[in-house]
């Protein structure tokens, strides 16, 4: 990991200091450094797998790591990602045959696992890896002796992560540490984190999102709090207990915080939000206001590939932006927006989304499906649509691939989803194109709230969106199937109304 010097610094100076609280269980940085140097001598003297075939420059030690938000992840992680080591960070979630492919394409030196009787722990016996259960470690965890430092930061591939694609196949990333290094000094200063502020994040360490909270935590010697297992209830009350000062999540996330703490006190010890991963609403942001009455609410858009794009602001600041809008560019990068030949069509006309900075992964070591990442002359981009204003703020219209064409109208889901997301009494929303005869597509959304009436939908869609864009069918929903990161299944919910699943209730008209 890309921060070694500053967990050594922390490590000196504030030895007693928790790194990690998950679920009441702390881990002081002097721990954490201790238990990491000893794992790093570990794998530092184990056998090098000679069946790896995966071209990994300057990576000596391969270890992946399938241990959920457990208390050990930051000691492994660290000791994993320290030259000339890398990590791989395996959601122990995913289904069985997905963590099968991975493994297998891995060849990891190691596989660290919390549960040594689970599915990947099976797995990788099979294929002849050797594994490691956190907590039931054969070798001593205080024992020093013999163990070295930790490698102060080098540059080459720390880090393989795993986002999907087109396909049900994991597209497999990877990332170097001088691209974390720039990201997590930009951030210190957009962000104003010199103070270390005590931060929860209740998502899986195993995305993105976490995981880098997780770091950028540790990097100014913060505490970082989470929770094993998603549950709204446990995660508000650490925040009113712990007095936590930053919340890190994404919006479904802060939407299950708020059901959970109703009629409780507010939430004042927060004094920063900052969300991801979809697009904050008016309503979002009024309930988090309620909530969290002291904090000043910030969200960013990027991607796994691409790292930070923007930054904004929606409450608690100088300059408080559109809700329409993701922000301006975050520092070091540059936004365009160009048609299908690559040329930049200017301001307020919708096109592909690229970006240029020096943030950006190095690629994919697998499953790259040509569909969304890629770097040309003109930058990079993951192939999501949006348009820039006259001051540079950016409109995120959605994914390509996600268009849908109804009675010959281009309509993007991420467009119509924002109108109906802006309805008083609506908390989501999740809109989708199914076969039709006459239109090609009908539109259909489905919602969660308390508003079910689906003319009231209806005509909240007329006010902002054009005829063609409103859905032809409403469906309700109660509570909506989830994926580890903290999103809604989309792919569940388009099945769960394609199949008649008694948990949609189609509105009537």
């Amino acid at each position: 990991m890309p921060i070694h010097a500053q967990l050594l610094r922390h490590a000196t100076e504030t030895p007693d200091k928790p790194a990690l609280v998950i679920d009441g269980r702390s881990l002081s940085y002097g721990e954490l450094y201790v238990r990491a140097k000893v794992i790093y001598r570990f794998l530092r003297d184990m056998p090098r797998s000679k069946r790896r075939t995966l071209d990994l420059p300057g990576v000596e030690k391969l270890a992946a790591l399938s241990l959920g938000n457990h208390i050990a992840f930051a000691e492994y992680f660290a000791a994993t990602t320290a030259y000339p080591n890398a990590c791989a960070v395996i959601d122990p979630t995913m289904p069985a045959e997905r963590i099968e492919r991975i493994i297998e394409r891995l060849v990891p030196d190691v596989l660290i696992v919390d549960d040594d009787a689970g599915p990947s722990a099976d797995i990788a016996r099979r294929l002849g890896i050797p594994v490691i259960a956190a907590g039931a470690e054969a070798f001593d965890l205080a024992s020093t002796d013999g163990a070295a430092e930790l490698p102060i930061d080098a540059d080459k591939i720390f880090l393989i992560g795993f986002t999907s694609g087109t396909t049900a196949e994991p597209k497999a990333y990877y990332r170097s540490r001088e691209q974390w290094r720039r990201s997590l000094d930009r951030g210190r200063a957009v962000f104003e984190l010199e103070d270390a502020p005590s931060t929860m994040c209740p998502g899986a360490l195993a995305h993105g999102l976490a995981l880098y909270a997780l770091v950028e935590a540790l990097d100014v010697g913060a505490t970082f709090h989470s929770v094993r297992k998603w549950e709204p209830s446990a995660v508000a009350r650490a925040l009113f207990s712990e007095g936590i000062e930053r919340l890190v999540a994404v919006p479904t996330h802060i939407a299950g915080i708020a059901r959970a703490w109703t009629d409780e006190p507010a939430l004042a010890s927060l004094r920063d939000v900052l969300t991801a991963g979809a697009k904050l609403d008016v309503n979002g942001v009024e309930s988090m206001r309620r909530l969290f009455p002291k904090a000043r609410i910030r969200e960013y858009y990027g991607a796994s590939e691409i790292g930070f794009m923007t930054v904004s602001t929606l409450a608690g600041g100088e300059i408080d932006f559109p809700i329409d809008r993701v922000g301006r560019a975050y520092p070091g990068v540059e936004i365009s927006i160009r048609d299908p030949d690559e040329k930049d069509v200017g301001i307020d006309v919708a096109g592909t989304i690229f970006v240029r900075s020096d943030l950006i992964a190095g690629g994919y070591l697998w499953g790259d499906d040509g569909q969304a990442f890629r770097v040309t002359e003109a930058g990079a981009t993951v192939g999501d649509l949006g348009e820039l204003d006259a001051n540079g703020m950016l409109r995120v219209i959605g994914r390509a691939g996600g268009m849908m064409i109804s009675g010959g109208n281009n309509v993007y889901p991420a467009e119509v989803e924002s109108a109906l997301k802006a309805c008083p009494g609506v908390e989501d929303a999740v809109v989708f194109g199914l076969p039709d005869a006459y239109f090609g597509q009908r539109i259909v959304a489905v919602v969660s709230g308390e508003t079910v009436d689906p003319k009231i939908l209806a005509d909240y869609c007329a006010q902002m969106l054009g005829k063609y864009k409103i859905p032809k069918q409403f469906y309700h929903i109660r509570s909506w199937p989830m994926t580890s990161s903290g999103k809604i299944s989309r792919g569940q919910v388009e099945r769960a109304v394609v199949s008649g699943d008694d948990r949609v209730l189609r509105l009537s008209a």
